[in-house]
C-alpha cells in the first residue's frame, strides 16, 4: 500500500468535483476547490475522520469495500478505480456485477440521435439510459421503477409483451434468454442475477424451456415492428453496439426514410411521453 501516494490521490479527485456535480450546495465560505473532505466520506460512507487520515497518509489499509465507496463518491474512471485499487495494495478483481453506468460520452450520443429512438441495456437487460424518442416509443422509462426497466421480465412476466408484434417478440425472448445465460455464467456470484434467472423460470413456462436449451448464442435482430398505443405499427431497423469494457449494449432504432414509420417517429418526438386521446 503506497499510502502517500493514495492519499494525494484522493485529494486530486476530490478537488476536480463540485458540490453541483453531486448534487450539494455550494454554500458561500469555501475555501478549498471541489468538495469538503467531510462531504466526499458522506459520499463514501465512511466517517470524517478516517476519510482524513486517508489522504494524510496515516490510515491503514481501507478494505474493498471502503475502496468501492470512495471510486463511487468521487466519480473515478474505469481506470482511475483500477489505480485506486492498486494504491490501495488490492489489485481490482473482476465486477461482481454487470455494470450499472454509463460513459458520459455515450449519454451524449443518445441526445445527439434526434431521430433515432436510442437506448442503453446493461447485461441483464435492464434499461439504464434512454433518449427522448425511446421513452416515446417504447415507455416513459423515468417513472418506472428499476425492476420495471428491465426488459427481460417485462417480457416473460408481463407486461411488455404488447410492444412487439408476435414474430418480433418471440426472437426478442430467444436471444434475450441466451444473453442472460451467457451474462450468468459471468457474474456467477451475482445475487440480482441468480435472483432474476429463478423469478423468470419460476414465473414464465416460455423462459423455462429457453433457459432449458442451453443456446448462448444470439442471433441479431436486424428489423422489428413494435405496436404503438396511438400512432400504430412502428417498423425500425435496429443496429446494436456493443460497449465491451462495460458489457452494455446501445440500441438504435430508425425508420426508412420515407416510410410511414419515419412520419410516425417524427411525431412521437414532437408529441414525447404525453397520452394523446384519439378523436
Amino acid at each position: 500500500m503506497d499510502r502517500r501516494e493514495l492519499g494525494a490521490f484522493l485529494r486530486s479527485r476530490r478537488e476536480r468535483i463540485t458540490p453541483a456535480d453531486v448534487g450539494l450546495p455550494a454554500g458561500r465560505r469555501r475555501r478549498t476547490p471541489g468538495l469538503r473532505r467531510e462531504e466526499a466520506a458522506q459520499l463514501a460512507f465512511i466517517s470524517p475522520e478516517y476519510y482524513t487520515r486517508l489522504e494524510q497518509a496515516r490510515a491503514p489499509r481501507p478494505s474493498r469495500e471502503v475502496l468501492s465507496g470512495l471510486a463511487r463518491a468521487l466519480r473515478l474512471s474505469d481506470a482511475e478505480r483500477d489505480h485506486l485499487y492498486f494504491l490501495a495494495g488490492a489489485p481490482p478483481g473482476p465486477p461482481p456485477g454487470p455494470s450499472r453506468e454509463v460513459r458520459p460520452s455515450i449519454l451524449a450520443l443518445l441526445q445527439r440521435l434526434p431521430n433515432a429512438a436510442a437506448l442503453v441495456l446493461s447485461a441483464t437487460y435492464e434499461v439504464i439510459a434512454w433518449n427522448g424518442l425511446a421513452a416515446a416509443l417504447l415507455d416513459d422509462f423515468s417513472a418506472r421503477s428499476r425492476r420495471e426497466r428491465n426488459l427481460l421480465r417485462r417480457y416473460f412476466l408481463g407486461p411488455g409483451r404488447e410492444l412487439f408484434s408476435p414474430e418480433d417478440g418471440g426472437e426478442f425472448g430467444r436471444s434475450a434468454a441466451r444473453r442472460l445465460r451467457a451474462a450468468a455464467a459471468r457474474y456467477p456470484d451475482d445475487p440480482e442475477v441468480s435472483g432474476l434467472v429463478r423469478e423468470l423460470l419460476a414465473g414464465s413456462a416460455e423462459f423455462a424451456a429457453l433457459w432449458a436449451s442451453h443456446d448462448v448464442c444470439a442471433r441479431p435482430a436486424l428489423c422489428k415492428t413494435f405496436r404503438h398505443p396511438v400512432v400504430g405499427p412502428v417498423s425500425v431497423v435496429c443496429d446494436v453496439l456493443d460497449i465491451a469494457d462495460r458489457d452494455q449494449q446501445v440500441v438504435i432504432y430508425t425508420a426508412e426514410p420515407g416510410s410511414p414509420s419515419e412520419e410516425a417517429l417524427r411525431l412521437l418526438s414532437v408529441v414525447g411521453t404525453q397520452r394523446l386521446e384519439p378523436r
